[in-house]
């Protein structure tokens, strides 16, 4: 009986359970594999090393971590690629001037000087374009919207200036604000609609493109001076002619 005993103890020390070991060696090996990257990551980016550390969260804690950063290190294609990749110059916004607009001024300037125009016609350059403004005494009768024949002249030759440009046309119409005495148009609106009308249709008569040429009437809505004295309301009616800048 008792060498029975002492062989069934032997037999139970010879089989103690081992299977301990196998977790611990793995876990041992996780860390070693651990300090390894750590140290090698050390030489590398921020952004790399944090998803080294998502690479290990998923391996320890069986979740997946969606990342294409994921990995101990970069594709030696892309990283030739990122160094030898030209540095993007950020160039300066210009504002272009346009050059055609800018000699069409000169050459009206030179037209209104010559011809002894400043008392009729102006000339300035805004954000819209070139603008010549002519006052309604060179082309119309008091109330009428019938161009004079006496303007013909005037207008055929800014015709012919403001042809060398292919820009837009924009024709518009202003009186002072004298109230319209005359069967013909029912309010200063009409007036300065038909008057710009009439200018249009000289600009087509001369084969300007229609595609390019536009009107308004604004009455007596946009005045350059105020209505008080008769200087002031007879520079406010006027027809201007903006070439417009291209957009």
């Amino acid at each position: 009986m008792r060498k029975s005993r002492r062989k069934f103890d032997e037999e139970h020390e010879d089989h103690i359970d081992e299977t301990w070991l196998i977790p611990y060696s793995d876990l041992l090996t996780l860390l070693l594999a651990l300090f390894i990257v750590l140290f090698a990551a050390s030489s590398i980016n921020k952004s790399k090393y944090e998803a080294i550390m998502e690479s290990f969260k998923s391996e320890l804690t069986g979740t997946q971590v969606q990342n294409e950063q994921v990995g101990l290190s970069p594709s030696p294609t892309t990283t030739k690629q990122q160094k030898n990749a030209p540095v993007p110059v950020v160039q300066p916004e210009t504002k272009t001037k346009d050059v055609e607009l800018d000699k069409l001024k000169q050459k009206l300037e030179q037209y209104i000087e010559k011809n002894h125009l400043h008392a009729t016609v102006t000339l300035q350059e805004s954000k819209r374009g070139v603008e010549v403004s002519l006052k309604d005494v060179i082309l119309f009768d008091p109330g009428k919207a019938d161009l004079k024949k006496s303007s013909f002249k005037t207008l055929n030759d800014i015709v012919g200036l403001i042809r060398t440009v292919s820009n837009p046309i924009s024709i518009e119409g202003h009186t002072d604000n004298v109230p319209i005495g005359n069967a013909a148009f029912v309010s200063n609106w009409e007036l300065s609609s038909a008057r710009a009308v009439s200018v249009l249709h000289f600009f087509e008569s001369k084969k300007v493109s229609d595609k390019r040429l536009q009107f308004s009437g604004y009455g007596e809505y946009k005045p350059l001076y105020p209505n008080d004295t008769k200087e002031h309301r007879q520079a406010n009616r006027r027809v201007n002619i903006v070439v417009l800048r291209n957009n």
